[in-house]
């Protein structure tokens, strides 16, 4: 199994997400950013770091939200989701492009399929 942190980031009523890059796998869906975590690290340290690699954003008050395990054909993810504020503009090192939308817009967004699940943790 592959554990995963994400980020449901946060700016007033809005909540970003990042389209995965086109030549990796499940390229060109859409996602909440974040990655795998590393040995000796806690999942908050796991987060900052993926969102400082991904998107050279900073965040703050990270709430933990849930958990979600999804098993694709070739492997099996535990996701483990976190509210977070995102302290600074961002820019898209790894995706896409990135979006910030309300819980009403995101039928507009194909997304993986382990992060549909995660929009029981988002605030309507």
């Amino acid at each position: 199994m592959i554990l995963v942190v994400a980020g449901i980031l946060y700016r007033e009523d809005k909540f970003l997400i990042a389209q995965r890059n086109i030549l990796k796998d499940q390229g060109g869906l859409w996602e909440f950013p974040g990655g795998k975590v590393e040995n000796n690290e806690t999942y908050e340290e796991a987060l900052k770091r993926e969102i400082k690699e991904e998107l050279d954003g900073d965040i703050d008050n990270i709430q933990y939200l849930g958990e979600i395990i999804h098993s694709y054909p070739e492997k099996t993810v535990q996701i483990i989701y976190f509210k977070a504020d995102l302290l600074n503009d961002i820019r898209a090192n790894e995706h896409e492009q990135l979006c910030w939308i309300t819980a009403k817009e995101r039928e507009r967004f194909v997304f993986a399929d382990a992060d549909k699940k995660a929009f029981r943790f988002i605030e309507a």
